[in-house]
């Protein structure tokens, strides 16, 4: 038997079809054009559906379930993607309408949950009761694994990670509240506040990256700039560090997870991110000893697919 499992995000809708294990067998993605219809972008995860079975030769019938990876707050029970703010859904009744069309169980989740299970099913959290995959990225994205299953609160909306407040009356988060980790940890927040130090010191290593052009800056201008020991950028880089590790100090404190996984674009900076962050959570955790691991995500983009794949394992419709 097989399983398809669709990542449903802003720029891209992307899907896969795996075995009963996780493994991806084909893929197939097209944009989402989330200024449409709702309606157009959920048959676009239909025709997906098929997309995938005819390219993968694999009969129909021969698929146990789909799953959806949602951004935003679904109702797992009734298939419903409650709101989601990036893609301007609301009351969409996703499940329904799939499953009308596909004669195939449709389950739904939150994006960031069905990451976390794809890392713990065949990625970096793999063999771990509990577990925590985070997403540094555009925002900051966290899927909580307890006694292996999904934890996402009682009403759907839990685990919400990225707007825990690490700073009261700090910066103003997208959610409209001010102080969120995400507005500190996020890639966002880091170029944020790498463009800034480039317009006031264009002596700075991060200006002469981009030859003054400040909208170029990314994320990774910064940490190449904090490599060449510019000391602008040593210091943004070391402070943004500090944001992470506070973050992952409240997680540990609260869940003491096995293993925290980091993943989204920043990860991609490999020891360069987990080292120093590491160190810092030791200085900071309480009890003063760490044994949660941290480490590197393994599975990038694929694991919204393998985790929105295999949700009907998770015994949830």
């Amino acid at each position: 038997m097989y399983h398809i499992g669709i990542d449903l995000g802003g720029t891209n809708i992307a899907a896969g079809l795996t075995d009963e294990n996780g493994k991806i067998i084909c893929k197939h993605s097209v944009p989402t054009i989330r200024e449409r219809e709702n309606d157009e972008i959920v048959k676009d995860m239909i025709e997906i559906c098929r997309t995938l079975c005819e390219k993968s030769g694999a009969d129909k019938s021969k698929i146990k379930s789909v799953g959806v990876g949602c951004p935003g707050l679904p109702d797992r029970e009734k298939g419903i993607l409650l709101y989601s703010c990036n893609l301007n859904m609301e009351n969409v009744p996703i499940a329904e309408v799939m499953q009308r069309e596909l004669d195939i169980p449709i389950y739904i989740e939150n994006d960031a949950n069905c990451a976390a299970l794809g890392e713990n099913i065949c990625g970096a959290t793999k063999n771990c009761r509990n577990s925590i995959t985070i997403t540094l990225g555009t925002g900051i994205g966290g899927g909580i694994i307890l006694n292996n299953r999904i934890y996402s609160g009682s009403f759907n909306g839990g685990t919400e990670l990225g707007h825990i407040v690490i700073a009261t009356d700090g910066e103003l988060c997208g959610c409209g509240r001010h102080g969120c980790w995400e507005a500190y940890a996020s890639a966002t927040a880091l170029i944020r506040d790498a463009r800034a130090i480039a317009a006031k010191y264009p002596s700075s290593e991060i200006y002469n990256a981009v030859s003054g052009n400040i909208k170029l800056i990314d994320a990774k201008t910064a940490f190449d700039a904090a490599e060449k020991n510019d000391e602008y950028a040593v210091e943004l880089v070391n402070k943004y560090y500090e944001y992470v590790s506070i973050g992952l100090v409240n997680l540990i404190n609260i869940f003491e997870p096995e293993v925290i996984a980091l993943g989204g674009g920043i990860s991609e900076q490999g020891d360069k991110l987990i080292i120093p962050v590491k160190k810092l959570v030791e200085e900071s955790v309480y009890g003063g000893v760490l044994k949660t691991k941290i480490v590197k995500a393994m599975l990038g983009n694929d694991a919204g697919i393998i985790g929105a794949a295999l949700l009907s394992e998770q015994g949830v419709k």
